[in-house]
């Protein structure tokens, strides 16, 4: 009698036509099984896949209100997805991009407060982004440096990191205090202030359509960020650190230094997509977040660290949260809850398939002596 054995091993290659076939049977696959918890709720699936897909979009005279929204999600998960990418790119496991957002986002919150209303809203935006990319940038750097010098752990020094960030924003939000200029004055509880009256981020009205610029500029971002790994010396040199820092080394790369750069830009650029989310809708909460900086994370490793392909990701994961909420809100039966667990039940089958395109599970009988 022999004895089974069970091993994972990396695949030399898989094609494209396979890799795309893949992800769309687990895309079926967790669309049955949304459609089977559907049907036991007495839900029609065809009828509320049709609205998530379309995000109710569909005989909606006010539609424009989703796109609206939907941009107001897009833009903080593409830039924060971006920035993610380039950490992960030199083998720098970021886990911080929650922290780093909301640093970033305070940072904005209180340029707008202080400076706002003596120095004009053109002025006062310039300043919000540079604060937020520069206090964020900080506070990633921080943690390269202790990488650097010490050799720590850089995921658990970010994730500890994301809760000193979290639990400073929940004090500012929960302490009335002559000093503390982020809360409402006029509330007897302790609720953030609007700064909206103060100073707005721009916007294109087309007919009832309000295009918010942030937008374009992170566009713009993010092809400057393509050109930067693709045609510049800086580049290169994160994709060699990420494929071997011995190589970089031998090559007379200065590792370090180019550990620290990149983590400051990727924490700089997380912290400037908190201070577009927080300077869109003009007022900081607790749930400034809305976890980009965890599904940021999903996103880049599901576009394989690609700038394009995390544009494209993250439009899709965006088209699934907006799509899924309000399709949920039209019945009675599913409550904003089962949102997320058909959100979980498509990105774990999608992760699950990505997994069959790296490895393949090889079973084998070894004899016994």
């Amino acid at each position: 009698m022999g004895k089974t054995r069970i091993r994972i091993v990396k695949r030399d290659g898989c094609a494209k036509r396979k890799k795309v076939l893949m992800y769309l049977i687990a895309i079926i696959v967790a669309l049955a099984i949304g459609a089977i918890l559907l049907s036991s709720l007495d839900v029609n699936p065809f009828q509320y896949y049709g609205k998530m897909f379309t995000m109710g979009m569909v005989d909606n005279h006010i539609a424009y209100r989703t796109v609206e929204n939907y941009i107001k999600a897009f833009v903080p998960l593409l830039l924060t997805s971006v920035a993610l990418a380039l950490s992960f790119k030199i083998r720098f496991w970021n886990i911080g991009g929650e922290g780093q957002f909301i640093i970033g986002a305070i940072a904005a919150t209180t340029i707008a407060f202080t400076c706002g209303p003596s120095l004009g809203p053109g002025l006062t935006i310039v300043l919000m982004l540079l604060a937020a990319m520069l206090s964020a940038g900080i506070y990633g750097g921080v943690i390269a440096l202790l990488k650097v010098k010490f050799k720590t752990n850089e995921t658990l020094l970010t994730l500890m990191f994301n809760y000193i960030a979290l639990y400073f924003l929940l004090y500012l939000g929960e302490t009335k205090a002559p000093w503390n200029f982020f809360l409402n004055p006029e509330s007897e509880r302790p609720i953030f202030g609007s700064f909206a009256d103060i100073v707005s981020f721009p916007t294109i009205m087309i007919g009832k359509f309000s295009l918010n610029l942030s937008l374009l500029f992170v566009i713009a971002i993010c092809v400057i960020i393509y050109i930067y790994l693709k045609r510049t010396k800086q580049g290169y040199e994160i994709s060699v650190v990420g494929d071997s820092v011995g190589t970089a080394k031998y090559a007379g790369m200065k590792v370090n230094k180019i550990v620290l750069r990149t983590i400051f830009i990727s924490a700089a650029l997380i912290g400037l997509a908190g201070a577009l989310k927080v300077g869109t809708s003009g007022i900081l909460s607790t749930s400034i977040t809305d976890s980009v900086g965890w599904t940021g994370i999903i996103v880049a490793w599901l576009a394989k660290l690609n700038t394009i392909g995390i544009f494209v990701v993250a439009a899709l994961i965006c088209v699934l949260d907006t799509g899924s909420t309000i399709a949920s809100s039209t019945y009675s039966a599913i409550d904003a809850n089962f949102a997320d667990i058909l959100q979980g039940i498509i990105l774990f089958s999608v992760l699950v398939a990505d997994f069959f395109t790296r490895f393949k599970i090889v079973i084998s009988k070894k004899e016994e002596q």
